[in-house]
């Protein structure tokens, strides 16, 4: 059996305060660790369309991004499957969530859709600070969120292995 072909995806707006929870994440989760060959760590950025291609050849995505879920800022919530495509497209709160839906959309039309999906979402509180940094309550939502991104790559296959404190900072290795 071949190893699964992972997959973890940063969206979001580092200009816009909060909206740039899952880049921060994906930044965070490259400079901190490394993984397996078969993991790719993509900072998807707004890139909409153009992030269609990772996720028709994932068969494990994980997503982190910021998601108005209507809950206290900072709150993490995670949503897996097929749930997540109807989940993103039930409340958009930026432009990079609507691109995304379409990429989701246009892979399961493909047929080409990961076995296996998760999000990890935090609640953000402040969207409209441009140039702003993450907010308290999301900033400290960091650490959880790469906890639950690390267990379940763990359980992936992905290896995650920290790296020395004055190692080099590739993706992958």
């Amino acid at each position: 059996m071949s190893a699964p072909s992972i997959v973890v995806l940063g969206i979001g707006n580092l200009l816009w305060a909060d909206e740039g929870f899952g880049v921060r994440c994906v930044e965070a989760l490259a400079a901190r660790w490394r993984f397996a060959p078969h993991v790719t760590l993509v900072d998807g950025g707004t890139q909409g369309l153009y992030l269609l291609q990772h996720v028709q050849a994932a068969s494990h995505l994980l997503i982190l991004d910021a998601v108005d879920y209507g809950l206290a800022p900072g709150t993490l919530k995670l949503v897996e499957d097929d749930e997540v495509p109807r989940f993103l497209g039930a409340k958009k709160m930026s432009l990079h969530q609507t691109g995304f839906q379409e990429v989701l959309a246009l892979a399961r039309f493909t047929g080409r859709w990961p076995a296996h999906v998760l999000l990890v979402g935090c609640q953000p509180a402040e969207l409209e600070d441009f140039g702003g940094s993450l907010s308290a309550p999301v900033k400290a939502a960091l650490a959880p969120a790469l906890d639950a991104a690390l267990a379940r790559l763990r359980a992936w296959g992905a290896a995650p292995q920290p790296r020395p404190a004055d190692g080099p900072s590739d993706r992958n290795e």
